[in-house]
């Protein structure tokens, strides 16, 4: 590797357009590799950039920054990320991402039988206790919301 295929992270985050907090951040998290100068300055090989959109892309789209590890450790020696490594790898979260829309539809329909309300736990609430589960099971509506949309969607 020559000096001249490494950039600096002013050049990073100037090319990707996230912030040096994120690039340090990813790193950490063992989703970007580093060198260092004989100064201590971080350098990172130009293939970091499109490592870089392949989780912004990821992230964009709802997938969490483990499941991007996950990704991005199944490519061989840590390689930077391809179009085919992205299709496969998209297709993997497709399941989980029509679980969330899913859910996000019923949420949206159901919505206008709450406005209003405020409590999210009467019987006829169709949001959190849909056909008055909660009452035939003891439990309490507003913890009803769907898993798929209980996600955290900070993780990180």
């Amino acid at each position: 590797m020559h000096a001249h295929d490494l950039l600096p992270i002013g050049e990073v985050v100037r090319r990707s357009g996230l912030p040096h907090s994120a690039l340090r951040y990813y790193e950490r998290e063992g989703l970007l590799h580093t060198v260092r100068t004989s100064g201590g300055q971080r350098r990172y090989e130009r293939s970091v950039l499109r490592r870089l959109a392949f989780i912004r892309a990821a992230r964009t789209i709802g997938v969490s920054l483990e499941e991007v590890r996950e990704g991005l450790t199944q490519l061989p020696d840590g390689r930077t990320p391809t179009r085919a490594d992205w299709a496969r790898l998209s297709r993997a979260w497709r399941g989980r991402l029509d679980e969330q829309i899913d859910a996000l539809v019923a949420l949206r329909d159901g919505l206008d039988s709450c406005i209003g309300c405020g409590c999210l736990s009467l019987d006829r609430c169709r949001l959190s206790n849909p056909d008055d589960a909660a009452g035939r099971s003891g439990g309490v509506g507003a913890v009803r919301l769907s898993s798929a949309l209980r996600r955290d969607p900070v993780d990180g």
